[in-house]
This record gives C-alpha cells, sequence and structure tokens, in this order.
C-alpha cells in the first residue's frame, strides 16, 4: 500500500521539470502540453533516439525536442505586455556602450555570494532548496570581461548547468559580447558582466532590487544593457 502512494502520476511527471524536483527547463513544455500529447511525444522521442543511434544522426533527436518546445509553448501568454517602455537607441549601434546582466547564476571564484547565508553550497542543495531561494532578494555578482572561463563558477536552483559548466558561455555569452567589441559591432563594454540567481523573489526583485541596479549602469555611462535570462 506504501509502495502504491509513493508512485507518481504520468501528469506529475511531465509536470515535474520545473522548480524542485527535476529542475530541466529544457523539457518544462511538458507541463504546457495535453496529457496525450505529452505521451505521443515521449513515444516518438524514444524511437528518434533509436534511429539516432542506428543512423549515427543526432539532428532528428534535437529536431523532436525543439518541435515540442514549440508546440509546448506556443500559446503561453503569461509574457505577453500591451504596453511598456520603449527606448530606441539615439546613436548607431556601432557607437554605443554595452554591458550584459543575466539570471544563470555565475560569480567568480573566490567571490562566492553565500546564498542563503550558506558558503560553497553545492548544486544539489542549491535544487534541494530552490523555494527558500524563492523567497530571497537576489544577489549580484560582477565578473570582468577578461575572465578566464575556467575562473567562473555557476550555481542556479531553478535549471540543469550541465552545459554552463562545460562553457559559460551558454547562458552568460560575455566571450561572445566581447568578440563582437572586437568585430566593432558595438564601440565599449563596461569592465564587468554581471549576473545573478533567477529563481528569486520576483517582486522584491522588480520593486526594490532592479531600481538600484539601473542606477549602477546609469552610472556606468551604459546605453543599453544586454539581458540574457535562463
Amino acid at each position: 500500500m506504501e509502495k502504491e502512494k509513493n508512485q507518481e502520476s504520468f501528469e506529475a511527471f511531465i509536470k515535474s521539470f520545473f522548480y524542485g524536483k527535476r529542475t530541466d527547463l529544457s523539457f518544462k513544455f511538458l507541463s504546457e502540453l495535453a496529457l496525450e500529447d505529452a505521451s505521443t511525444f515521449i513515444q516518438n522521442l524514444f524511437k528518434d533516439i533509436i534511429d539516432s543511434l542506428d543512423d549515427k544522426d543526432l539532428s532528428i533527436v534535437k529536431q523532436r525536442i525543439l518541435q515540442g518546445q514549440i508546440e509546448g509553448y506556443k500559446e503561453q501568454k503569461n509574457f505577453e505586455y500591451d504596453d511598456g517602455p520603449f527606448h530606441p537607441f539615439k546613436k548607431p549601434l556601432s557607437s554605443i556602450k554595452l554591458s550584459l546582466l543575466t539570471s544563470s547564476g555565475h560569480f567568480l571564484k573566490g567571490h562566492d555570494p553565500k546564498p542563503l547565508g550558506v558558503e560553497n553550497m553545492s548544486q544539489g542543495e542549491a535544487v534541494r532548496r530552490v523555494f527558500d531561494f524563492l523567497k530571497e532578494e537576489p544577489q549580484l555578482s560582477k565578473i570582468p570581461f577578461d575572465s578566464n572561463p575556467k575562473d567562473l563558477m555557476v550555481r542556479h536552483s531553478g535549471y540543469d548547468i550541465r552545459a554552463a559548466l562545460k562553457d559559460p558561455n551558454v547562458s552568460f555569452p560575455y566571450q561572445r559580447m566581447v568578440n563582437l567589441k572586437d568585430q566593432g559591432v558595438f564601440a565599449e563594454l563596461t569592465s564587468n558582466a554581471y549576473s545573478f540567481v533567477g529563481a528569486c523573489s520576483q517582486i522584491r526583485l522588480l520593486k526594490k532590487t532592479l531600481p538600484g541596479w539601473v542606477d549602477k549602469f546609469v552610472d556606468l555611462g551604459v546605453d543599453a544593457v544586454v539581458l540574457v535570462p535562463v
């Protein structure tokens, strides 16, 4: 009887790829699909995996996941706004100064932001304590644009950080920004890029924290900030 109580329904399974239990935002779209559609997607994904092994071609798996994301999010209305601030550039892109702000949770070795007051918190503990993070004010980490990727660390309670561990530019594209500057796409970068854990108190972020960050960027003389959410 106890075993039956612990069994997970298929509906609970497809809704678990978010904060907490599985923390895999790549498959969060499953929760947006009808149960039958989610079941069909998973069955087809399994078939594609076998075909990709036979054909030595992973592109079919990538295409299946991409199509699933498209189907899952095409009716998403959470991020549509009727109005909002819009500030067109007053000078050419090639002459502006940019900075970078991501919610990826990167920080520099030796500068651990100590989330929830815990030093050297593991990624596993961060995932387990995601709902504690969601109550906290985010902490901003500054990372020099000339930092060696080996000196960057990442911890985040809300997404699978494996790809970011292999290459920080996956979710913190600071080197791509430097490349674009060197190509003359824009004129200048701030000395530092910035990152925080996006799994945080959103109301506090909007009402209390962000205004201070905006003032910081204004003081740095930036014309625009590239925002990279995860």
